[in-house]
């Protein structure tokens, strides 16, 4: 007996001796100091290096599959950095898909569906991976108090990265439907236009209260292609005997458009009732027989002829916001902020002649700086009957530019998902995804510079019965490209 006590003696030291050595994976399981101390260490590793924490104490196969993605993760995150820094346009259109040619603009989404997927499958993975920290601690062996620490520090870790990664993949799912629902077109994107995207922008409110949705809003952004500068031009809605720019509309008005006593038509002659009277009292497709097909509508193409003829500037692009449900996107940015002129009042206007606004109102804007929710914001902009239309059309403009202010990094990020919802329920265009990473990328150096505005009015210079539409078009040709100063001689 005595010669067999030196083996057994030999192998108890080696066994206290891996756990001397490698007490994560081999822990003296009847020490609770130990064993509390181990499970900080494992629950630690699994939120800082994911799958670490399977590799020195559990399954090493598991292990290597969660440090390889907390690998592929970061290299991706750290990309994501680089490109935002560096080359934010480059990196838009590769997620976007941007970069495909038209033929393939089916494809688009697919960058986009890889990286939400990939974002669900490491939150799940994260899952797991704690679940089998929790595992590894032997929970039972540690102190008393010390188990209920460790595993609600565990769940509280796998809510915050988990969680994270889970909501990372829903915004990039709500981003991929929004782009797909608002940029339906897919062909291959309009070079500038002496230097400039020119895109209409439409306002047209069928909400309670309106009878019709005609353009009641009608306006053109110039975004300068290089420098980002942009300029709003104001069109009053009732703009009459305007011109149209080459194509069907003018075939049929060479010398401007005429007015119309038949309500069906729509009345008069403003740029307004276009939609109207091609959609509904002619036969829009016959006139426009390629709008549908791309995203637009008779309607729209008309009334882009229009303003082309009206400002003798190429506009290839539109965008209409549906002001019945503008409100949704105002209150999903947290609202605006506008300094109110006068005194406004909220409701559909008088039952009749001459009642007093205070007889009708259902409420009132008063005058100073406001912050304005959705539903205040849309009836600054709507306000007319103690004001003209001219007015609106500069509150319309203001609204513009505090929501352009409102679209901060730190909004749309915190408010993605509201933002993009939004969006889905009141914006239709045509502007191709194609477009977007070059638009986003003039959108950041426009946001460091100030919005210029014209307004088509009797305030700017122009005549509301009797516009001088050659004047208008020197005076936007020589807005846009301002002629450069001669230099004087010295001396």
């Amino acid at each position: 007996m005595s010669v067999a006590s030196p083996p057994r003696a030999t192998a108890a030291a080696r066994s206290l001796r891996v756990v001397e050595e490698r007490p994560l994976r081999n822990p003296d399981v009847t020490s609770p100091a130990m064993m509390t101390r181990r499970g900080w260490w494992l629950v630690a590793l699994n939120f800082l290096i994911p799958g670490s924490a399977q590799a020195v104490a559990g399954n090493r196969r598991l292990g290597k599959i969660g440090l390889a993605s907390t690998v592929v993760l970061w290299v991706a995150v750290a990309l994501a950095v680089l490109f935002a820094l560096l080359a934010p346009t480059a990196g838009l259109s590769v997620v976007t898909g941007a970069w495909l040619p038209a033929w393939l603009g089916l494809l688009r989404p697919l960058p986009l569906l890889i990286i939400q997927g990939a974002l669900l499958a490491y939150a799940v993975l994260w899952i797991v991976l704690t679940i089998d920290t929790l595992r590894l601690v032997r929970l039972v062996r540690t102190g008393p108090g010390a188990r209920y620490a460790i595993a609600a520090a565990a769940a509280a870790l796998l809510v915050v990265a988990s969680g994270t990664a889970a909501y990372a993949a829903s915004a990039v799912g709500a981003a991929r439907e929004t782009l797909g629902a608002i940029f339906e077109a897919t062909g291959p994107a309009v070079p500038p236009s002496d230097g400039y995207y020119n895109i209409l922008l439409l306002g047209a409110d069928s909400g309670e209260g309106r009878d019709s949705m005609r353009f009641d809003s009608i306006s053109v952004v110039s975004i300068n292609a290089e420098t980002g500068a942009t300029t709003i031009t104001g069109i009053p809605r009732d703009m009459p005997h305007f011109p149209f720019a080459e194509g069907p509309m003018q075939d049929r008005y060479p010398n401007g458009h005429e007015g119309h006593a038949d309500p069906t038509c729509g009345w008069g002659s403003g740029i307004n009732q276009l939609r109207t009277e091609v959609e509904v009292c002619q036969d829009g497709d016959a006139l426009y027989p390629e709008a549908t097909a791309n995203s637009s509508a008779p309607g729209i193409e008309a009334t882009k002829d229009a303003a082309e003829g009206i400002l003798g500037i190429e506009i290839p692009y539109y965008v209409f916001v549906d002001m019945h449900g503008f409100a949704s996107l105002i209150d999903a940015l947290g609202g605006v902020d506008i300094t109110v002129a006068e005194r406004l009042p909220k409701g559909g206007g008088p039952a009749y002649d001459g009642q007093p606004a205070e007889e009708w109102a259902i409420g009132w804007i008063e005058a100073g700086p406001q912050h304005m929710d959705g539903d205040t914001a849309q009836w600054y902009a709507r306000s007319r009957y103690t004001t003209d239309d001219f007015d609106r059309m500069e509150r319309q403009r203001v609204l513009q530019q505090a929501i352009l202010a409102q679209f901060t990094p730190q909004t749309v990020l915190t408010r993605f998902q509201d933002v993009a919802a939004a969006g889905r329920d009141i914006v239709q265009t045509d502007l191709p995804q194609s477009l977007i990473p070059a638009l986003a990328d003039l959108g950041l150096k426009a946001k460091e510079l100030p919005v210029s505005t014209i307004e088509l009015t009797p305030a700017g210079g122009i005549d509301e019965y009797d516009p001088d539409y050659p004047y208008i078009a020197e005076l936007i040709r020589t807005t846009l490209h301002p002629p450069t100063p001669t230099p004087t001689p010295e001396g």
